[in-house]
C-alpha cells in the first residue's frame, strides 16, 4: 500500500501546535520529523499498477514453468493440443506455451532387458529392465529354460512416430514379444542334448532372428545393439543324461590317447631297431668291402709277384733254403727234411732229441 504523506504532515502540525503551547509556558524551537521519506516511496503510487502487474507475472511464469532443458542421451516430444510434433528436440533449451502444450522426455540411450531365472532376479537400474526366463519345450516336448540379454535404443529421429504408435511402454510392446517369439521358434527346433553342443550356432540364430523382426517394422523404431545367449537351463535327467555322455567321451578320447601313444612308442622302437639294423648292415658291408677290397690287393699283388719270378730268382730262394737245410742238420742230427711233390722249395722239420720243440720252416 502507497504510504499516507499527509499522516506525517498531520503529525507535525498537532507536535508544532503542541510546542507553541508550550512556548508560551516557556518553552521554545519549532519540531522536525524524525526521518525524511524517500523518493521512491513518494511516487510508489504511480507505479503500484505496473510493479504488481509485473510480480504477478512472474509468479505465473514460475509455477507454470514454460520451458524445459534436454539432456544428452534424449530426446523431447513436444505436444500441442494432444498432437505429437514429428520433429524431436534435441537436447538443450526449449520454450513451449503451458496449458496448450507440453514436453515428453524420452531416453535415447542404450537399454537391456535380462531375461533370467526367478531365483536370480534382483532390483534393475535405469535403463535395466529384468524379465523371467524364457521357457520352452525342445523338439522332444521337455523344458528348457533360456536366459539372455538383449541390448537395444529407441532412435531419436523416431521417437515422436514410436511413441505416438506404441505409446510410453513401447519396449513391452516391440522389443519383449519379438524375443520370445524368436527365442521358441529356434530353440524349439532342437533336442535338449543337442542344445550345449550347438549353442553357438543357437546364438547365432537368435540375434540374426531378433534383428531381422524388429528392424522391419515400419520406421524402423528400434536399433538392436547385441543379444547375447548367457545360459541354456536344462531339465535335471536331461543335465545327468549329458554328464554320463560327456564322461564317457572323455574316457574314450584318454583310451584314444592311450592306444596313438602306445602306437607312438612302437614306431619308435620300431624305428630304432630299424636305425641299429641299418647300422649293422652298413657296418657288415663296409667290412665285407674292406675284405673284397683287400682280397682284390692281395690277388693284384700276387699276380704282381707271379709275373716278377724269374729262373734266376727261384735259384736264389733255393740257395737260401738250401743254407737254412745246412744250418738245420748242423744243429740237430734227427732234422727230417720232406720235400713238397711239384714244388721248388722243399718243407723242413726240425725235430729235436726230446721232442719238446719243433718248428716249421716254408
Amino acid at each position: 500500500m502507497p504510504i499516507d504523506n499527509d499522516y506525517f504532515k498531520n503529525r507535525q502540525n498537532k507536535s508544532g501546535g503542541s510546542n507553541n503551547n508550550n512556548s508560551n509556558n516557556g518553552g521554545g524551537g519549532d519540531y522536525q520529523p524524525p526521518f525524511e521519506t524517500p523518493e521512491f516511496f513518494k511516487n510508489f503510487g504511480k507505479q503500484s499498477g505496473l510493479i504488481y502487474g509485473l510480480i504477478i507475472v512472474a509468479i505465473v511464469l514460475f509455477m507454470a514453468k514454460p520451458f524445459v532443458i534436454i539432456n544428452s542421451g534424449e530426446v523431447g516430444i513436444k505436444v500441442t493440443t494432444g498432437k505429437y510434433e514429428t520433429e524431436p528436440l534435441q537436447p538443450g533449451f526449449h520454450l513451449y506455451i503451458p496449458v496448450i502444450q507440453k514436453v515428453i522426455t524420452v531416453d535415447t540411450k542404450v537399454r537391456l532387458i535380462n531375461y533370467k531365472s526367478v531365483e536370480d532376479m534382483s532390483g534393475f537400474g535405469d535403463g535395466i529392465k529384468v524379465n523371467p526366463a524364457i521357457n520352452i519345450l525342445d523338439a522332444r516336448g521337455l523344458p528348457v529354460s533360456i536366459e539372455l540379454t538383449v541390448q537395444y535404443k529407441l532412435l531419436a529421429h523416431g521417437a515422436p512416430n514410436t511413441i505416438a504408435t506404441w505409446g510410453l511402454s513401447w519396449e513391452d510392446k516391440i522389443v519383449n514379444p519379438v524375443v520370445r517369439n524368436i527365442v521358441r521358434n529356434v530353440v524349439g527346433g532342437f533336442t535338449a542334448e543337442d542344445l550345449p553342443t550347438k549353442r553357438n550356432e543357437i546364438a547365432v540364430l537368435i540375434e540374426e532372428g531378433i534383428r531381422a523382426d524388429i528392424e522391419k517394422l515400419k520406421g524402423s523404431p528400434v536399433s538392436v545393439e547385441s543379444v547375447q545367449l548367457r545360459e541354456i537351463v536344462l531339465p535335471v535327467k536331461i543335465k545327468e543324461q549329458i554328464e554320463r555322455v560327456q564322461v564317457a567321451n572323455q574316457e574314450s578320447e584318454r583310451v584314444k590317447y592311450e592306444v596313438l601313444r602306445a602306437k607312438q612308442e612302437a614306431q619308435k622302437k620300431a624305428a630304432l631297431a630299424q636305425g641299429e639294423a641299418d647300422k649293422n648292415r652298413i657296418e657288415a658291408q663296409g667290412r665285407a668291402d674292406a675284405v673284397h677290397i683287400e682280397a682284390k690287393a692281395q690277388a693284384k699283388a700276387n699276380d704282381l709277384l707271379s709275373k716278377s719270378l724269374t729262373v734266376k730268382l727261384l735259384e736264389l730262394e733255393q740257395i737260401k733254403v738250401q743254407g737254412k737245410f745246412n744250418e738245420a742238420l748242423r744243429e740237430n742230427k734227427d732234422a727230417k727234411i720232406f720235400l713238397t711233390p711239384g714244388g721248388s722249395t722243399p718243407n723242413i722239420w726240425v725235430d729235436t732229441k726230446d721232442r719238446a720243440k719243433q718248428s716249421g720252416i716254408n
